[in-house]
C-alpha cells in the first residue's frame, strides 16, 4: 500500500506542478509581466511547487528528515541522474556565461546551507528569511544581467498561454492546487510507511526514492531533448533549479515551519555529496575539452550518482 502511495503522490505531484506552470504563466501574461521575468521567477518557482509541497507537509507532519532529504537527494540528482544521463545520449555544449552567476551563487547557498544547519542543527524561520530574500537578490540581478544580452533563451515560457480563458486558467489553478497538495499528502505518507516496514530511515527514502520522483519530469524532458539531438538541457537552467531549491523550497519551508537536522547522514555525509556534485561542474566544464560534457564525463556524473543511491540505501 505504502509504494501504491509513493506512486499515485508522484504521479499527483507530476500533474499539479504541470497545470501550475501553464496557470501560473497564463496568469503572468494577463497582468503584463514580461516573458524575461515570467521565464526567470514565474516558471521557476511554479516548477518547485511539488518539492516545496512534499517539504511543508513533511516538516509540519514533523518528518524533518523528509523536507531536507528532498532538497539535498534533488540537488544531486539533477546534476548526477539528469545531467549524467543526458550527457550520455548526446554531448552537451556549456553556455560561456554559466559560472559568472549561476554557479558562484550555487556554491554560495550549498555552504550557506551547510553553515545553517551545522551551526546548530536547525534552519530556523530567520535563516529561510535570509534564504529566500538572498533569492530574490540574485533574480533582480539575472534579469537585469539579462535584459542586457540581446540573445535570450525563453523556450520554456510558451506564447498561446498568453490567449488563455480566465475560466481555463481557473480550472488549471484548482487541478495544480489539488494536484500538489493531495500527491505531496499522499507521497509523504507512504515514504514514511515504507521507510518503516522495510527497516530504513525517513530520510534515506526521501533522499533517493522521492529526490528521483521529483526530478522524473525534468529528467524525462532532457532524454526526450537529447534524442532529438536538440539542445537538451542548458546548464545553467539546471543550476538555477538548485539553487530555487535551497532557497525557496527549504526557505520558505523553515519560514512557516523550522526544520530540524534529525538524521546524523545530513552532516556527516549527504550534504557534502550535494555541495561536491555542484563544485565538480567547474573542472569538468574546462578539463579536458572546455565547454563541454561529453559522454565520458555524462558517464563520471552517473556512476557517481549510482554509488550515492547506494550508500544512502545501506
Amino acid at each position: 500500500m505504502s509504494v501504491l502511495l509513493i506512486i499515485i503522490g508522484l504521479l499527483l505531484l507530476v500533474v499539479g506542478g504541470e497545470f501550475l506552470v501553464r496557470a501560473s504563466v497564463a496568469l503572468s501574461f494577463k497582468f503584463k509581466i514580461s516573458k524575461l521575468v515570467i521565464g526567470m521567477t514565474v516558471v521557476s518557482f511554479a516548477t518547485s511547487a511539488p518539492e516545496l509541497l512534499v517539504s511543508i507537509q513533511a516538516a509540519l507532519e514533523g518528518v524533518s528528515d523528509i523536507a531536507l532529504g528532498n532538497v539535498i537527494g534533488s540537488n544531486i540528482a539533477n546534476i548526477g541522474l539528469v545531467l549524467g544521463i543526458t550527457a550520455l545520449i548526446s554531448p552537451l555544449a556549456i553556455d560561456r556565461e554559466f559560472y559568472r552567476l549561476n554557479w558562484p551563487m550555487l556554491m554560495l547557498m550549498s555552504f550557506g546551507l551547510y553553515f545553517f544547519l551545522k551551526n546548530d542543527k536547525v534552519l530556523s524561520a530567520v535563516e529561510g528569511l535570509i534564504l529566500f530574500v538572498s533569492l530574490i537578490i540574485f533574480l533582480i540581478v539575472l534579469i537585469k544581467d539579462s535584459r542586457k544580452k540581446t540573445k535570450l533563451n525563453l523556450a520554456e515560457v510558451d506564447d498561446s498561454l498568453a490567449v488563455t480563458s480566465n475560466f481555463k486558467v481557473f480550472i488549471w489553478l484548482l487541478i495544480g492546487a489539488l494536484g500538489l497538495y493531495y500527491g505531496s499528502l499522499w507521497l509523504v505518507d507512504g515514504a514514511k510507511d515504507l521507510a518503516t516496514s522495510i527497516g530504513i530511515s525517513d530520510y534515506a527514502i526521501s533522499v533517493t526514492v522521492i529526490a528521483i520522483g521529483t526530478s522524473v519530469p525534468e529528467l524525462a524532458a532532457s532524454v526526450m531533448a537529447a534524442l532529438r539531438r536538440e539542445k537538451a538541457i542548458s546548464l545553467g537552467n539546471l543550476i538555477g533549479s538548485n539553487i530555487f531549491n535551497i532557497a525557496s523550497v527549504l526557505g520558505l519551508t523553515a519560514i512557516i515551519k523550522p526544520i530540524t537536522v534529525e538524521s546524523s547522514k545530513i552532516l556527516s555525509t549527504n550534504i557534502f555529496w550535494m555541495i561536491c556534485f555542484a563544485a565538480i561542474l567547474i573542472p569538468l566544464v574546462f578539463i579536458p575539452k572546455r565547454f563541454q560534457i561529453t559522454r565520458y564525463k555524462g558517464l563520471l556524473l552517473f556512476g557517481a550518482y549510482i554509488v550515492f543511491v547506494i550508500m544512502a540505501l545501506v
